[in-house]
């Protein structure tokens, strides 16, 4: 089999301030800036990886969704434990350094887990937690 992650979905409640994190801090490509009916669709990727994306798309979105449920989303965005995303770079430290002096909420600085990673973690503008690993052997 050939199979391949071609793309994971996050939320996101301001598509400006998601498009600054990803784009800016992260330095992610934009690939594509959809908009319908006043929400925003926003596919961004790492550089030199055109098959790995990261869709940043508006929860409540979803026509089979209810009222209760946008509302527990809006919750669970709130308070951080709506969706999460594990990247990975070869130089946590420095990667964590550059995060720090943006504007990205810390959630955890880099630490050698006991499960044999190396990682640290921040919250994008919609809480979504990242967590950023070392890649193996570097």
């Amino acid at each position: 089999m050939d199979i391949t992650i071609h793309a994971s979905f996050l939320p996101h409640d301001d598509p400006d301030a998601a498009l600054a994190f990803y784009r800016d801090t992260l330095g992610f490509e934009v690939r594509n800036d959809v908009g319908y009916e006043g929400m925003r669709w926003i596919t961004v990727g790492p550089a030199g990886q055109p098959g790995t994306n990261i869709v940043l798309h508006p929860p409540a979105a979803d026509p089979g969704i209810t009222e209760d449920e946008r509302r527990t989303i809006a919750e669970m965005m709130a308070k951080g434990t709506y969706a999460s995303i594990v990247l990975a770079t070869s130089d946590v430290d420095g990667t964590f350094e550059r995060l720090q002096a943006s504007d990205a909420e810390v959630v955890q600085e880099p630490v050698d887990q006991p499960y044999g990673v190396r990682d640290c973690a921040f919250r994008d503008p919609a809480g979504n937690m990242v967590r950023i690993q070392q890649l193996k052997g570097q």
